[in-house]
């Protein structure tokens, strides 16, 4: 008899795991997704998110509380009768939630864990400059991103790799990583490892303030932190009285040190656009001014002069 199952997930980042597990014939009797929101110009047009697009379109139950403590939410969860629940890219639930099937809850979880735990692993596994990251399945605990480990699969990051080429590819293989899961736990195979808790970092939740560049740092420093929030939510500075958004830098190949303060713009106002650090300069390929679409520099130069 084939596994019950029970998805939690939001983005884009969740479908594939959804859709692998009916492409492979499971029972997916439910779908836990957020509340519809309200966006697009004017905050007029009511946004789905992909979780539940991708469920309405397969004819999935939708279920969508606003609080996941909610007695009348955890009635119909436990109605669903799942023998097991998946979480991808969703919230933090409470030990109702989690506890309640007979084959326990998993997450999907964006790093090789304990390294980066917490809300943004992708985007500090490229900001800390590592060369590979990966996926990792574990059972759900009181303690966030802490619980026994399933499996983990290794995904490497090249040099000049974003957060979203990372992003796109991980999501593939957390796909099949959510599936090899399920079918060691339908068989009864897994062989469960635990945390070796002082190996942990942290991966917190990006804001706008974390998200300003510090050019004080070295070159290699400032395009690691520039392409691993590239391209959300991206990292930015002022360029005059506007915020600059910078999405794609590549490192200045010079042994000159720059003779002006870390931060400085220089620029022949027709090919390039080059910006100074604590130890050489980058150059800025694509970027986004205030009120402006996201460009190339060259773009961006046919309406932009530097003084």
């Amino acid at each position: 008899m084939s596994l019950r199952i029970v998805f939690m997930g939001t983005p884009e980042f969740a479908v594939p795991s959804l859709a692998i597990l009916l492409e492979n014939g499971y029972d997916v009797a439910g779908v836990v997704t957020a509340t519809d929101k309200y966006g697009g110009r004017g905050n007029k047009v009511l946004l789905e998110s992909a979780v539940k697009k991708y469920a309405v379109e397969h004819g999935i139950k939708v279920l969508q509380p606003k609080k996941l403590r909610d007695p009348q939410f955890i009635e119909e969860l436990e109605a669903l009768q799942a023998d097991l629940q998946i979480v991808v890219a969703f919230r933090m639930l409470p030990e109702i939630v989690w506890n309640m099937p007979i084959k326990g809850t998993f997450n999907l979880h964006g790093s090789l864990l304990p390294k980066y735990r917490g809300a943004a692993p992708i985007n500090w596994a490229v900001i800390k400059g590592e060369e590979k990251t990966g996926v990792t399945t574990f059972f759900i605990q009181h303690q966030i991103d802490t619980g026994d480990i399933i499996l983990q699969r290794e995904l490497l990051i090249s040099p000049d790799d974003t957060a979203g080429d990372v992003h796109d590819r991980m999501m593939v293989l957390g796909a099949s990583a959510v599936l090899e899961t399920v079918q060691q736990i339908e068989k009864g195979e897994i062989k469960l490892q635990i945390q070796d808790h002082s190996a942990a970092t942290k991966a917190p939740k990006l804001n706008r303030e974390t998200c300003q560049i510090d050019f004080n740092h070295n070159s290699e420093e400032v395009h690691n932190f520039i392409r691993g929030l590239s391209p959300y939510p991206a990292a930015w500075t002022m360029l005059g009285d506007k915020q600059l958004k910078i999405l794609k830098t590549e490192i200045a190949m010079t042994m000159e040190m720059p003779s002006t303060p870390p931060g400085t713009f220089s620029s022949d106002n027709k090919s390039y656009i080059q910006v100074s650090t604590a130890n050489g300069f980058l150059n800025l390929l694509e970027l986004q001014l205030q009120g402006r679409k996201r460009m190339k520099v060259k773009d961006f130069l046919n309406g932009y002069t530097f003084k």
